[in-house]
C-alpha cells in the first residue's frame, strides 16, 4: 500500500463521515477536502506505527466535534482497510497506523515496475516555468557563487521537471553597459603590454583571451586606431568568453535552453514596448527631464528612473523588457536565482511586476544564495591560479570532481552560506556524503549481481515475508520518497532530495547488514530471498533516481 492510497482511504472516510454528520441535522457546508489535505507523516518513533495523521483536529472545529472522538471513529473504519494491520488514536486525536508487512512490503514492487518514473507526482501539471540561474557576466571564469547556482539551479530544474513542470533552462548574459567596457579595456590593455586599468579585470586569463583575439581577428589590430580595437577586443572577447563559460558549464552537466543577451532587449525594442505598457496602465511618469516608474504605489522604498535625462537607460529597463519578454513567451512563473548582493533588488522587482498587472511571489519568485567557501587543511582557498582574484568552476572540479563537486553544493539549503572541505570530499569513507550514497547504490548493484550468479531472481514475490526490522524501516523511508520530490519542488529546495537518499543509504546499509539476500553455503534459495532482491533493486533505483535529480552518477562499481 502507498501513501497515497492510504491517504485516499483515509480521504473517503472522511467524506463518509461528513456526510453522517450532515445527515444527522448537522447544519454546516461540506467540509469538501481534496487528497493533498490528508496528509501523512512518518513517525520520527517507529514504534507509534507506519504512519501517522493529523486530520481529526484539521476538521474538528468545522465539525464541532471533538477531535479525539473524530479521531476514534475514523480509526474504526481504517481497521477495516485491507492491508491495516493496526490503528491507534494518541494524544488530542492523532491517528497512528500500522500497515501489516504484506501493504508494507509490497511497496517494493511498486518501485522496481515504476523505475525511473518513481517519485515523480503532478503539483506542476501544465505549468511553464522559466527557471534564469548562473547568469554570470562575461567577463572572467564562473565564481564559486556562480558555481552554487549552477548545481542547484539545474537540481531545481529537475525536480520541478519531475512534478510535471514544462521548464525552460535560462542564462542571462549581461553583455550590456560597464562592465562590457571594464572588460574589454583590460583586454586591450594586456594586449598593448599596459597595466591593467583601475577599475578593470586581472588574472592570467585576460592575457589567455587578448592573445586568442589576435588569433581569431582577420586584420592587423595594431594598425586600428585606440578605439576600435578597442571594439574588436570587445566584441570577440566577449564571444570568447561567453563560449567558454558555456563549455565549462556544460562539463559541469549543465545546459541551457536559452541563452537570452541583455544587449537584446536594447535592440529589439523590448524596453520601449515595456515602458508603453506601463504608461498605458498610469505609472510611468516623468520628472526633472527623467522616466520613472511609480513603484511606491506598489511597496517600493522609492520611485525608479527608467531613461535618464541623458537619454540612457538605467538598469532596471532591461529588468522591465527582460520580464514582458518572458511573460509574452508564455511562462507561467518566472524563477530568478540572484547572489547574496541581490537583496536590494527584490522590492523594486516585485513592484515591477504588481505594475504590470501580474502577482508578485507567483509570476515572479526570487531565490538568493549564501557565499560558498572552499577549505584545504581548514583554511580558505583564497584565489584561482588562473582568474587571480576569485575561486572558479574550473578549481572545485579539478580538486573534487564534478559528482562531488555538484553533490556538496546542493545538498544544504542555497540561503546559508557553504563551506566545502576539499579535503573530506576526497575520501573514500562514509564521512564523506558522496560516496556514502554512490557506494550505497554501488553496493545494491553489486547484490545484484551477486544474486543473479547464486540463481537469485525475482520470480517469486512475496511480501509478508518482509519482516525484520529493519526491513519495515527500510520500507518506510523508500515510501518517502515522492512527498520528498514533492516538497522539494513546493518549496525551491533541492537540498531534501540529497539529505533524503543519505538518509536512505543510512537504512540500506542498516539492512544489508542484518538480512541476507543470497544464501549461506548451501542454504537453498527461498521466496523470502527472491523478495529480498525486490527490496534491494528497489532502494537501488530509488537511489538512483535521487542521484539523477542531483545531477549526479549512480556508479555501479566503486
Amino acid at each position: 500500500m502507498t501513501p497515497a492510497e492510504l491517504s485516499q482511504s483515509l480521504l473517503d472516510l472522511v467524506a463518509a463521515l461528513d456526510e453522517r454528520r450532515r445527515q444527522d441535522g448537522n447544519e454546516r457546508t461540506a467540509l469538501g477536502l481534496a487528497l493533498d489535505d490528508v496528509t501523512l507523516e512518518r513517525p520520527k518513533n517507529r514504534d507509534h506505527g507506519d504512519w501517522a495523521s493529523s486530520i481529526a483536529m484539521k476538521i474538528a472545529k468545522p465539525l464541532g466535534s471533538n477531535p479525539r472522538e473524530i479521531a476514534t471513529e475514523l480509526a474504526s473504519g481504517l481497521e477495516q482497510v485491507p492491508g491495516v494491520a493496526s490503528v491507534e488514536v494518541a494524544g488530542p486525536g492523532f491517528i497512528n497506523i500500522r500497515l501489516d508487512a504484506a501493504a508494507a512490503g509490497a511497496l517494493a514492487k511498486t518501485i522496481v515496475d515504476a523505475g525511473s518514473v518513481y517519485g515523480n507526482g503532478h503539483l506542476y501539471d501544465g505549468i511553464k516555468i522559466n527557471l534564469e540561474f548562473v547568469s554570470a557576466n562575461p567577463t572572467g571564469p564562473i565564481h564559486m557563487g556562480g558555481v552554487r547556482w549552477a548545481a542547484v539551479g539545474d537540481s531545481l530544474a529537475r525536480v520541478l521537471q519531475a512534478e510535471g513542470a514544462d521548464v525552460t533552462r535560462e542564462y542571462y548574459f549581461n553583455d550590456h553597459g560597464s562592465q562590457i567596457d571594464r572588460f574589454a579595456r583590460s583586454v586591450l590593455a594586456s594586449y598593448l603590454g599596459e597595466p591593467t586599468p583601475e577599475d578593470g579585470y586581472g588574472g592570467a586569463y585576460i592575457g589567455d583571451i587578448a592573445a586568442q583575439v589576435v588569433r581569431r581577428y582577420d586584420g592587423d589590430i595594431a594598425s586600428l586606431p585606440r578605439d576600435e580595437q578597442q571594439e574588436v577586443f570587445r566584441s570577440i572577447g566577449v564571444d570568447l568568453m561567453f563560449t567558454e563559460i558555456k563549455s565549462k558549464l556544460h562539463g559541469f552537466g549543465v545546459d541551457f535552453d536559452v541563452f537570452f543577451h541583455e544587449d537584446s532587449l536594447h535592440a529589439s525594442g523590448a524596453v520601449e514596448r515595456a515602458i508603453e505598457r506601463l504608461r498605458e496602465q498610469g505609472h510611468i511618469f516623468e520628472a526633472d527631464g527623467a522616466i520613472w516608474l511609480r513603484t511606491t504605489t506598489f511597496g517600493d522604498d522609492r520611485d525608479r528612473v527608467i531613461i535618464r535625462s541623458n537619454g540612457e537607460p538605467a538598469y532596471i529597463s532591461g529588468d522591465l523588457g527582460y520580464y514582458l519578454d518572458k511573460r509574452e513567451r508564455g511562462f507561467d512563473q518566472n524563477l530568478i536565482m540572484l547572489g547574496a548582493d541581490h537583496h536590494g533588488y527584490i522590492g523594486r522587482l516585485m513592484a515591477m511586476v504588481e505594475a504590470f498587472g501580474d502577482v508578485p511571489g507567483v509570476n515572479l519568485q526570487i531565490l538568493i544564495g549564501q557565499m560558498v567557501n572552499l577549505l584545504r587543511d581548514g583554511e580558505p582557498v583564497r584565489m584561482s591560479k588562473r582568474a587571480g582574484t576569485i575561486v572558479t568552476l574550473d578549481d572545485l572540479v579539478d580538486a573534487v570532481g564534478v559528482d562531488a563537486g555538484r553533490y556538496s553544493l546542493v545538498r544544504s539549503s542555497s540561503d546559508s552560506q557553504l563551506d566545502i572541505d576539499l579535503d573530506l570530499l576526497g575520501k573514500r569513507t562514509n564521512e564523506n556524503p558522496v560516496f556514502y550514497v554512490q557506494y550505497a547504490h554501488a553496493r545494491t548493484q553489486s547484490v545484484a549481481r551477486n544474486a543473479a550468479t547464486s540463481g537469485v531472481e525475482r520470480t517469486a514475490f512475496a511480501p509478508e515475508l518482509l519482516t525484520h526490522d529493519s526491513e519495515s524501516a527500510l520500507l518506510g523511508v523508500l515510501q518517502e520518497f515522492p512527498r520528498v520530490v514533492a516538497q522539494a519542488a513546493e518549496l525551491r529546495e533541492p537540498h531534501r532530495v540529497a539529505r533524503y537518499i543519505e538518509e536512505v543509504a543510512g537504512y540500506y546499509h542498516r539492512w544489508y547488514d542484518t538480512c541476507r539476500v543470497i544464501p549461506l553455503g548451501d542454504e537453498p534459495v527461498t521466496d523470502l530471498h527472491r523478495t529480498r532482491l525486490w527490496l534491494n533493486d528497489a532502494t537501488g533505483q530509488v537511489i538512483r533516481n535521487g542521484l539523477g535529480l542531483v545531477g549526479v552518477t549512480a556508479p555501479e562499481r566503486m
